[in-house]
């Protein structure tokens, strides 16, 4: 199964440990990168703009706000997305996440089974795009290392 290249925003390491294992057990991703602020993610996925397939970004950081970060990263290309992942899965949090062009939001609490199946389609979605002869690999895979 193709591996999505996934980047991290959560600040709370045993949150962060937890879910690297078992989206890269369950979901088949490869966390490249994590960071714990929004700074930290905005200057990220700008110098890896095509570096990656999924973002994964809490709502409360260190520093800054998920929001912050899922601005940032509006101009993306068509195959990356942007989750939120939250204790604070409101309504309101919904709505303003999408209008910022969030792909979709999950509530950490009672939502971690839907963002699994999430991860598994766009893992899907990625194979069949590959498999179908689409430049669909993020560029600069090398960098992603730094």
């Amino acid at each position: 199964m193709q591996t999505l290249i996934t980047y991290l925003v959560e600040d709370n390491p045993t949150v962060r440990t937890n879910l690297t294992e078992t989206l890269n057990e369950i979901a088949h991703l490869q966390i490249t990168a994590y960071s714990a602020t929004q700074n930290e993610a905005s200057e990220w996925l700008e110098q890896h703009a095509c570096g990656w397939h999924l973002a994964i970004v809490d709502l409360f950081l260190e520093q800054g706000t998920g929001l912050g970060v899922l601005a940032a990263c509006r101009q993306r290309e068509s195959f990356q997305k942007v989750v939120i992942l939250t204790n604070y899965a409101t309504a309101e949090i919904r709505e303003r996440s999408a209008a910022l062009g969030a792909d979709a939001v999950f509530d950490k609490s009672t939502e971690l089974d839907r963002l699994m199946d999430y991860c598994l389609e766009q893992t899907r979605q990625l194979a069949r795009k590959q498999a179908q002869g689409a430049q669909h690999a993020p560029r600069g895979r090398k960098h992603l290392l730094n």
